[in-house]
């Protein structure tokens, strides 16, 4: 479909969407389901297809959506709020709930003919992706030709559409332009049997292969124009939501996972502390100070990371509705923080695990799981400091951020 077909977009009434209240209780209210659902999803090396088709049934990839095409266009800590909760049942779950549910985010900065493509005939779309920018790209009359290979697509057996990254190196003498492209299913392959993990193994995150197709320029996404907040679909979607920086929104997408992970750690840790005798001294775990001291570590430190957090969309959203930029320093630090919580929380979940005994090395074990996972959310690239320390020390002396993913 091309937008000269679609000329109408979907629109949602106020009282057919659901309270933030609702959603988030929704979420926690599947919490057990998805308990159950966690090792076959974990053997199966992705999230069954009956949960996917709950969270649609409850709403929940409509949260960042715009409301013009059915969405909720809600504060960015409601999306949030359920990703943890979610991530609590099965961090899986909660990672592709971040992932694909920050997209219709980034989709409603494209240009109004590729949102059409996608929503018109059906709002509940989902779309995958994979930033890395290893693709091949041609310019073209029109757009572009695109090839590659792509790892790490989460969830992209339940999506009929992708957004790949890749760079544009023919920028007639400017420098070189990062860009994400929007392809349809018929495009591209997903080549399942490629994610062979020893944590998230649920994500179902295969590889993308494409075979050099043409992608119209309406259907790419400049990183600069995200950088600025000056996208060509703010044009039709201007409330304040669609104001924000959007690699402040996906890189928060790729983290807060973590914090479901963290709290399923924790509980199983005192589930465990409250029966446990060590076969060695002979002493109650619940009487042990040691791990008494890492739970409360893991208990108080992740309170101050949530408190954290939803300041700063608090703070974000603030500015977005007063009209004003957000300063360079801030987003610096909130990008630092963001890329720090992953890493924190695993070590915070290897504290306790090292004094679990012999019981939690178990796959059966309920700490197990969400231990694995924590360290391997790790790897994700945003998800790494170190890539974010220049940016925020240089922008808190005034210097311009070395890349504009921030």
């Amino acid at each position: 479909m091309t937008g000269a077909v679609a000329t109408k977009s979907i629109g949602i009434a106020e009282e057919a969407i659901p309270s933030p209240e609702t959603l988030i209780e929704r979420a926690r209210a599947m919490i057990p389901v998805l308990r159950e659902r966690a090792r076959a999803c974990t053997l199966a090396h992705n999230v069954p297809d009956e949960t996917v088709s709950e969270m649609k049934a409850a709403g929940f990839f409509r949260v960042l959506q715009p409301k013009r095409w059915g969405g909720y266009e809600m504060h960015p800590n409601v999306f949030f709020e359920v990703q943890k909760a979610l991530a609590e049942g099965c961090m899986s779950t909660g990672w592709i709930y971040g992932v694909l549910g920050c997209h219709p985010y980034e989709l409603a900065l494209f240009h109004d003919e590729a949102q059409r493509e996608v929503w018109a005939d059906n709002p509940d779309m989902l779309v995958s992706s994979t930033y890395q920018p290893v693709g091949k790209v041609e310019k073209a009359e029109g757009g572009f030709y695109l090839s590659g290979r792509w790892g790490f697509s989460s969830g992209s057996t339940h999506c009929g559409w992708v957004l790949l990254g890749a760079i544009n190196f023919d920028t007639d003498g400017g420098p070189p332009d990062m860009r994400t492209f929007l392809l349809p299913r018929s495009d591209y392959q997903v080549i399942e049997g490629t994610w062979d993990t020893f944590g998230l193994q649920g994500t179902g995150s295969f590889d993308i292969v494409v075979d050099r197709v043409f992608v119209p320029d309406y259907r790419t996404h400049r990183a600069i124009d995200g950088f600025h907040c000056a996208n060509p679909g703010q044009k039709e979607n201007d409330g304040p939501l669609y104001r924000l920086p959007w690699a402040q929104v996906f890189m928060r997408s790729v983290s807060t996972a973590a914090f479901g992970g963290i709290r399923a750690a924790t509980q199983a840790a005192l589930d465990i502390m409250a029966s446990r005798v060590s076969t060695n001294t002979g002493k109650a775990a619940k009487a042990d100070p040691v791990l008494h001291a890492a739970i409360a570590r893991a208990i108080a430190e992740t309170s101050e990371m949530e408190m954290t957090h939803r300041a700063t969309f608090d703070e974000l959203m603030e500015y977005a509705e007063r009209g004003e930029d957000i300063p360079m320093a801030r987003r610096g630090m909130f990008a630092y923080q963001s890329a720090s919580v992953v890493r924190r929380m695993a070590d915070l979940a290897d504290d306790m695990m090292k004094l679990m005994g012999g019981r939690a090395i178990y796959m059966s074990s309920a700490i197990i799981q969400p231990w694995l996972d924590l360290n391997a959310a790790r790897a994700h690239v945003a998800n790494d400091p170190a890539n974010r320390t220049s940016d925020l020390i240089g922008t808190m002396q005034g210097e311009a951020p070395s890349f504009t993913f921030l």
